[in-house]
């Protein structure tokens, strides 16, 4: 860290090529809006869906109901290992660059591919600069859904049953493919693209034919489609998880997410002014306890650190209570869950803010006692 009389230097990652690059940038508003400027100096650099980072004066505003993105007509900036540590450059179109200072610790506020799994936290690592969330491998397993149940299973962790399809095997054999899903699980269900979040690429399908329309939706996104059984009548609960090592790790009690609309899917999270984030869930004790114990056990199944926010299913007829998925970047909306629930549990958005920081520095002087 900087010396205690000066200013952590902070770079504010946020944008990106990902499908989730409005709702990255809607999250990295609120981020911004959070740092205490008088701890910390903050730079922000905007990533574009071609993948240029720019530098930019914070998030655009935007009218209600419209979601903000990068503009494409900043300065062109990139990290650079020098002698001295890592320096953002800035370059003009001649490509002559100029200093614009050192990173002292990057936030990088990016939802789904090119962000959350793990190529920005190599790129990061690679330089030696701290940074907030999970780390390569973890990040990676978090953002695949086939992989990150693969983990849950091995830990014993109950979760929706579920098939995964590749795009070759589609290919080749639609008709089998979908008998094979058929023969495994039963109407209604869920397709998903595999590494992709905001409930994008997501269609409820109650027959063949929305089945065929939502692979080939989610084939749009990924290569790998997970085809999930529905949890009828089940209710979404979501815990908030901080910490880097297992015995530090804290969790919120559930919070509940309360939509009008069939399931939780992207107008109902960014758009809809109806939805409503209900802390604490009105669930039983025990219910919220075991909800806490599964979002920990999820955490430190997939070597997670800093921040997840993890997702589940309470199905009030049975009991039943299953891990959804784990999100390693979880939204920073004024709609999101994550802050919403840490807020509840007495922590505030600032205050949220600079314990992240504070995880990212303790992640770094921790991995620099390894040789590379």
């Amino acid at each position: 860290m900087t010396a205690s009389n000066e200013r952590v230097r902070v770079l504010v990652l946020f944008g990106g090529r990902s499908a989730e690059h409005e709702v990255s940038c809607l999250s990295a508003r609120s981020v911004l809006a959070a740092l205490d400027r008088e701890r910390y100096l903050v730079t922000t650099v905007g990533i574009t869906r071609e993948g240029r980072w720019t530098l930019v004066d914070g998030v655009v505003d935007t009218p209600a109901g419209v979601l903000p993105s990068v503009p494409d007509d900043g300065d062109t900036v990139a990290l650079v290992q020098t002698r001295k540590g890592p320096r953002l450059v800035r370059f003009v179109d001649s490509f002559a660059g100029d200093e614009l200072g050192p990173v002292d610790v990057c936030f990088p506020v990016l939802h789904g591919p090119y962000g959350e799994d793990g190529t920005v936290q190599g790129l990061l690592a690679s330089h030696g600069i701290p940074y907030v969330g999970a780390d390569v491998a973890s990040s990676a397993v978090g953002i695949d859904k086939r992989q990150m149940k693969n983990v849950f299973t091995a830990r014993g962790l109950p979760h929706v049953p579920y098939r995964a399809l590749r795009r070759s095997a589609w290919e080749t054999d639609r008709a089998a493919a979908g008998a094979d899903v058929e023969s495994a699980l039963a109407y209604p269900l869920f397709t998903k693209p595999a590494r992709q979040g905001s409930s994008i690429g997501i269609r409820r399908c109650r027959d063949r034919d929305d089945l065929v329309a939502g692979v080939e939706e989610a084939l749009a996104y990924d290569r790998v489609v997970i085809v999930e059984q529905a949890v009828t009548e089940a209710r979404e609960l979501e815990c908030g998880v901080l910490g880097n090592s297992e015995p530090e790790v804290v969790v919120t009690p559930p919070g509940e997410v309360a939509t009008t609309h069939e399931f939780y899917d992207f107008d109902g999270k960014y758009l809809d002014a109806s939805l409503e984030l209900r802390c604490p869930a009105d669930v039983p004790e025990e219910v919220a306890r075991r909800c806490m114990a599964y979002a920990k056990e999820a955490y430190v199944a997939i070597g997670a650190r800093g921040m997840s926010r993890v997702d589940l299913f309470y199905v009030e007829r049975t009991g039943d209570v299953l891990v959804n998925e784990i999100n390693t970047i979880p939204g920073f909306t004024p709609a999101s869950m994550f802050p919403y629930v840490w807020q509840c549990a007495g922590v505030t958005y600032p205050q949220l803010i600079d314990r992240l920081l504070e995880l990212a520095f303790a992640a770094a002087a921790a991995d620099s006692r390894y040789s590379p």
